[in-house]
């Protein structure tokens, strides 16, 4: 087998990967365990980042999106929208992309909405597109990174934080956030 094609199959089997259970939400509850980790981990690695959660209107949780692609990608991930420490909504949030791509990778997201206004705008929305519905400002963080929350002046930030696998990206995409578990 050429390495070419080792490298096709090992892309394809990282895409099935990380949409295996896209097609069905995980229940509610364990989304709110995943989130309540996520939102542990968050705080334990990240200073600053219990000063940005409690400026915050409202927190929508991604505790991990999973991407894959050769050539042609795409990610998913299931999460929760918190306010006032209580989980109100469930969310998908899902992207595809074409172009100079090629790994998997999965990571922690966190968008903050630091305006009441923006919060608002997101929970009435039907389907809600990051770059074309609402502009977010993104910081990618590391363990033991640290939020300047002076700096802190966008309507709604999104934190990245504990990637893991390694993609190598130069595509144009935008994430599609739908809601998910319709009560």
């Amino acid at each position: 087998m050429t390495a070419t094609m080792k490298g096709f199959l090992f892309a394809l089997a990282a895409c099935l990967f990380a949409f295996a259970g896209s097609a069905d939400a995980a229940s509610k509850s364990k989304i709110d365990r995943r989130v309540d980790k996520a939102l542990a981990e968050f705080r334990d690695q990240i200073g600053g980042a219990d000063a940005v959660l409690s400026r915050a209107a409202g927190v929508l949780v991604f505790p991990s999106i999973k991407k894959a692609g050769i050539g042609i990608g795409g990610e998913y991930g299931e999460g929760a929208l918190r306010i006032g420490g209580r989980t109100v909504a469930y969310y998908s949030s899902a992207a595809a992309s074409i172009g100079f791509q090629l790994g998997a990778q999965a990571r922690r997201q966190i968008i903050v909405f630091l305006d009441q206004k923006a919060l608002e705008k997101f929970r009435a929305s039907d389907g809600w597109d990051i770059g074309v519905d609402a502009s977010v400002a993104v910081v990618t963080l590391d363990a033991g990174g640290q939020i300047d929350t002076k700096e802190l002046n966008q309507p709604i930030v999104a934190f990245i934080f504990d990637g893991k696998g390694l993609m190598y990206n130069l595509a144009l995409e935008g994430s599609k956030i739908s809601r998910i578990h319709e009560d």
